[in-house]
């Protein structure tokens, strides 16, 4: 058969399959709702299940009518890829992997293609061959959709989870009245430098802070681009109304900035936080009571 007519007897079966699907999307509807992938999702109700399988034979229908059997950006799949990420995403947190849900997918093929035979008995066996071959098509590339949906919503998951771990790690200590600390342990990056500007500047709003203290003990090196980083917090904290002091500047730390030549002379810095702390209290007219022999004294 010439290339140009096996497109246009591709095309007609496609077309064609996509009118079995719609014709019968109420029974194909039934027989996935008893398949793993929608009966263990939509476990309260069958008629959720039913629903949910009605949806993703239409869409189905849509794609195959289009001729773009191949094709997962199908404009039919779109208004199905929320459901089949939440339902991707609920087998995975259930424990079922990639591999399994991709076997769930497939198990929808066969009550479809049952349908189909049945329908195509009086046909010559070439043309129920092409509606099978192209139907085959369609569940291969709905599997694909589910996969790349799954990925896409296992991402975001971690993307999520990764910014929670970055404002866990990120805490602001409330030191005193108008003082706040934020200590700051490991790498800083593009990513967690933000979340710490942003948590400094909401807690000096909320804490009405007129000092914050940046304590970077816990940071292994600093180079130019955390020195960038701390800079931009200084400076947003100082548009806030806050003063910024960094404190934790070890030997080998201060080492380092000199030798990239980083100009921290607008930055007020303190080797620890205690001597930040102090700083700040002085700033404020607080007197620092210590314990001595014979009785206390102010000093």
């Amino acid at each position: 058969m010439p290339e140009h007519q096996a497109a246009v007897s591709q095309g007609t079966s496609a077309r064609q399959v996509g009118e079995f699907l719609y014709r019968h999307r109420e029974r194909i509807a039934q027989r996935w709702a008893d398949e793993p992938l929608f009966r263990s999702v939509f476990t309260v109700s069958r008629d959720e299940a039913v629903e949910a399988a009605r949806a993703v034979a239409e869409a189905l229908a849509r794609v195959a009518e289009s001729e773009r059997v191949h094709d997962t950006d199908a404009t039919g799949f779109v208004v199905v890829r929320e459901q089949l990420a939440r339902m991707a995403a609920a087998r995975s947190r259930a424990g079922a992997s990639m591999a399994q849900v991709s076997g769930e997918v497939e198990a929808l093929r066969p009550p479809v293609a049952s349908l189909l035979v049945e329908e195509c008995a009086d046909l010559p066996a070439d043309e129920v061959r092409e509606h099978a071959t192209a139907l085959t098509v369609l569940m291969g590339t709905l599997r694909l959709v589910v996969l790349d949906t799954a990925l896409s919503e296992g991402q975001a998951l971690i993307e999520r989870q990764q910014l929670q771990l970055l404002e866990v790690a990120t805490p602001v200590i409330r030191l005193w009245d108008g003082v706040v600390a934020v200590p700051l342990i490991g790498t800083l990056d593009s990513a967690r430098s933000q979340v710490v500007m942003e948590t400094l500047l909401e807690a000096i709003v909320e804490q009405h802070a007129r000092f914050a203290i940046l304590d970077i003990t816990g940071v292994p090196t600093v180079d130019s681009l955390v020195a960038q980083h701390l800079m931009k917090t200084v400076a947003a904290a100082r548009l806030m109304g806050a003063e910024c002091v960094v404190s934790g500047i070890r030997p080998a730390i201060a080492q380092t900035i000199v030798h990239l030549g980083l100009d921290l002379g607008t930055v007020i810095t303190r080797a620890g936080l205690a001597d930040a702390l102090a700083y700040a209290l002085n700033e404020l007219g607080v007197g620092i009571v210590a314990p001595a022999s014979g009785g206390a004294g102010a000093r």
